[in-house]
């Protein structure tokens, strides 16, 4: 005989409570695991495929470790370094562009912008701000990678989990489905099964459209000639998830720099706006239908809430785990729906007569 309605909701409830309170301690200490579990979830496949043309699952593992090695190499080789240069020039430069933006509006509108006007000096804090807070936001990030304990976990840590959850994943699988509760196997089974293709649209999907664009953009913006194109098209394609945002933040970004490098010369400040244009044409009409496919239930909204809020109350740990959540809130939430819909608070006694 199942447990009670509201003695099963208890266990649940007093479970999710205990989920959340180890992730508001462990935060820190999750996060190798948690980059680890990541990467072996969007791996899998891939050892699925190479298992099904003949190799078995310590092999495929071993060729996926081997060339997730060999690209790991290019980047700290060839990009990783000129993109680290890049954001730390675009950050000494920022006043100096401030202070140009100060120079046009001078020139146009004297009568606002004299010594000791409020726009004048907004503009030259603003510029103080941006080099000051980004300089050390900057150095931060770099003392704490480049610290021994992250590089440790960055490089070694993380692999390592990596590893051994995409050896064992199917075995995992297998174990947790074994100790699902008998009476529920079957709702849990197909309410998993939505949350697995919500995330693998999203996650695998949308993860291979934004590593896309930034290389179209960064690769674009640089055969153009813009100065920080790398780090433009790096954020561009850091933040397409959220659609439109990717494509309006970037395009903003790389028009705005257009305009300081190549004043004057409109063929290339065009060029630079067309090559968002055409980004933004290819995630719409070709990218996103091909490799996420239809609506995955994750709205840019919900994204943006589930991402501040999470971010806010457990840090980074909590932004890495803010897009699982929130796929698995949105499934749950229409599976409520659903049964909602198909029962009497829903139908009332009309219900009663319904095919």
């Amino acid at each position: 005989m199942a447990l009670p309605v509201r003695d099963q909701a208890k266990y649940w409830g007093i479970a999710t409570a205990i989920f959340f309170v180890v992730l508001w301690f462990l935060g820190d200490v999750l996060l190798p695991f948690v980059l680890g579990g990541a990467i072996a979830y969007v791996l899998d496949p891939i050892a699925d495929r190479l298992e099904r043309i003949g190799l078995n699952r310590i092999m495929s593992v071993a060729v996926i470790a081997l060339l997730a090695t060999i690209v790991f190499v290019v980047l700290v080789l060839l990009i990783i370094p000129t993109l680290v240069q890049q954001t730390a020039a675009l950050i000494d430069a920022a006043p100096g562009y401030i202070a140009t933006i100060q120079t046009w509006l001078t020139d146009r509108f004297p009568e606002l912008v004299d010594a000791d006007s409020t726009i004048r000096k907004q503009l030259t804090a603003i510029g103080e701000m941006v080099q000051s807070k980004g300089g050390e936001l900057f150095n931060g990030v770099l003392t704490s990678a480049l610290s021994l304990l992250n590089l440790v976990i960055l490089v070694v840590v993380v692999p390592v989990v990596a590893f051994y959850l995409l050896l064992d994943w199917d075995n995992m699988v297998t174990k947790v489905d074994d100790l699902l509760p008998r009476d529920h196997a079957p709702v849990i089974r197909q309410i998993a099964n939505d949350i697995d293709k919500t995330l693998a649209s999203f996650i695998r999907g949308q993860g291979t459209v934004c590593l896309l664009l930034g290389i179209y953009y960064a690769l674009g913006l640089m055969l153009v000639g813009l100065n920080f194109g790398l780090v433009v098209g790096f954020i561009a394609g850091l933040i397409t998830f959220i659609p439109y945002v990717g494509a309006l933040v970037g395009g903003a970004l790389a028009v705005g720099l257009a305009l300081f490098q190549f004043w004057g010369d409109w063929t290339w400040i065009a060029a630079v706006g067309g090559i968002f244009a055409v980004g933004q044409f290819l995630e719409g009409n070709i990218l996103t239908p091909k490799l996420v496919g239809g609506s995955v239930g994750l709205h840019p909204v919900w994204l943006l809430f589930a991402l501040s809020v999470f971010g806010t109350l457990f840090g980074f740990v909590g932004m890495l785990v803010a897009v699982p959540i929130a796929a698995m809130l949105g499934v749950l939430a229409r599976f409520a729906i659903s049964q909602y819909k198909a029962g009497r608070l829903y139908k009332g006694l009309a219900g009663r007569n319904d095919p």
